[in-house]
């Protein structure tokens, strides 16, 4: 017997042939994918079924991987507009930081998971950068947890910097991990995964980032970090440690396919050597390097130079929103007039940059990112009939990036059970009950922090 046969469907394996089957069928045992073939050989081939789905006229993709969020953000949207980076954290993010609860930080993952859920995500990185208080990183974990999704959870730190409510000693960061990785590292079937997360190498201390960099090794895990998303980011790191943040990871000896580099908008050509050299992956979040007009990053350089580049989402106080179709559109735009030149990035390219380049990002790529027998099944049902911005279909992947909304996604499996069907989570028992629980908890926070730039409190910026 097998659980699911999906059937009649487009299938987009992105695997490393890059074979798409047009009257495809995929069957499903357990959480892994155990056939992938012709529709009428599988169904010949497979009898007895506990769930049989009809893809016919719809397309199957790998489940998409959002390489870096921060889900407690999910309560701040809206409120960061039109800053630059250096104000954004210093008005807006740090100051409701030092409020956050760990039953804050639940109510805004399992939103923003549901959000990423509608948009395909079967995978969502998140990265708890800051804490005011314990138990913020087992918030999130609860509602991964909860939700089934597929989650890596970072626990993140500061140890220098002017917001003292957030600064953690090295030892209390380093027993807080062990707890952590001890605890739920490799948990729920291997589905929930722990790696470090420091805010920034201008906020941590060598002390902590080799001792993080100790616990990446121990654990078999990766250290990920906000690098080089601003000049000022750059520059505040050379004032405080002598050299710009990615030069910083050479001195430090934090180096190899452990690291993920995020956003890496003002690396140079020597930068981009170094990132190739020591094989470190990069996570490209364009809405959020948009929203905060902190540049263009050289991504097609990079990948150019054979450098493995993700997608990120970034938190919702610098994007907006946690959709995935939205993200991948606008990957594709922005480096297409950046560079004027339509060739720069493709819409192929860019799926594989939410599919088996995530996969490798967060060096899974033997379990996710691609549609093969054995590995897990962790797909997206996608319906052009959804939406009259989706119609019509003549190539999918081009369909998927450039006409479409998370309205298109009917279905989402992770770890081989369905999540979502028909465009409603299954595994919880009120999406509306999550909603409010978000915008209670979104109100109480900024209440607290005495964050005003809401509701009346906003004022009507036309600039000119």
């Amino acid at each position: 017997m097998i659980d699911i046969l999906i059937k009649n469907a487009i299938i987009v394996t992105v695997n490393k042939d890059r074979d798409v089957l047009f009257d495809g069928a995929i069957a499903v045992k357990g959480d892994k994918i155990i056939d992938i073939g012709d529709s009428k050989d599988l169904e010949t081939k497979y009898k007895n079924i506990k769930k049989e789905i009809d893809g016919s006229g719809k397309v199957i993709f790998p489940g998409f991987i959002n390489t870096h969020n921060h889900l407690f953000q999910v309560l701040l949207k809206g409120l960061g507009d039109d800053m630059a980076l250096d104000g954004w954290l210093n008005k807006m993010m740090f100051p409701s930081a030092k409020f956050l609860t760990e039953e804050d930080a639940y109510d805004a993952a399992m939103h923003g998971c549901v959000e990423g859920l509608k948009s395909g995500i079967t995978t969502m990185v998140d990265y708890m950068h800051t804490h005011n208080r314990p138990g913020l990183t087992d918030g999130i974990i609860k509602a991964y947890h909860d939700l089934g999704i597929r989650g890596v959870i970072g626990r993140g730190c500061i140890d220098l910097g002017i917001h003292k409510e957030l600064i953690e000693d090295v030892d209390i960061v380093e027993k807080d991990l062990r707890r952590l990785f001890d605890k739920y590292h490799n948990s729920d079937n291997g589905r929930i995964k722990l790696c470090v997360a420091p805010s920034s190498m201008w906020a941590i201390s060598e002390e902590m980032g080799r001792m993080l960099w100790k616990i990446v090794k121990e654990y078999n895990s990766y250290f990920t970090v906000h690098l080089s998303e601003t000049d000022f980011a750059r520059n505040k790191t050379k004032e405080i440690h002598g050299e710009i943040d990615i030069k910083l990871l050479e001195k430090w000896d934090i180096l190899g396919p452990e690291v993920v580099a995020v956003h890496c908008v003002c690396v140079d050509d020597d930068d981009i050597e170094m990132l190739k050299k020591y094989d470190i992956k990069v996570s490209h979040n364009v809405a959020s390097n948009m929203y905060l007009a902190s540049g263009v990053a050289p991504v097609p350089k990079m990948l150019k130079a054979g450098i493995n580049v993700g997608l990120g989402l970034d938190g919702a106080a610098s994007n907006n929103s946690q959709d995935m179709v939205e993200l991948m559109k606008l990957t594709a735009l922005q480096h297409k007039v950046n560079d004027c030149d339509p060739l720069a990035i493709s819409a192929e390219k860019v799926l594989e940059m939410s599919t088996i380049e995530g996969a490798r990002t967060l060096r899974m790529e033997d379990e996710i990112g691609s549609l093969e027998v054995e590995k897990k099944a962790d797909l997206v049902i996608f319906n052009s009939m959804l939406s009259p911005k989706s119609i019509p279909l003549h190539n999918p992947v081009s369909t998927l990036i450039y006409s479409s909304s998370m309205n298109n996604i009917e279905t989402v499996i992770v770890d081989g059970c369905v999540i979502m069907e028909d465009g409603e989570i299954k595994s919880i028992e009120s999406e509306q009950k999550v909603y409010e629980n978000t915008q209670r908890a979104a109100e109480e926070l900024c209440k607290r922090a005495n964050i005003n730039n809401r509701m009346e409190g906003h004022a009507w910026n036309s600039l000119y």
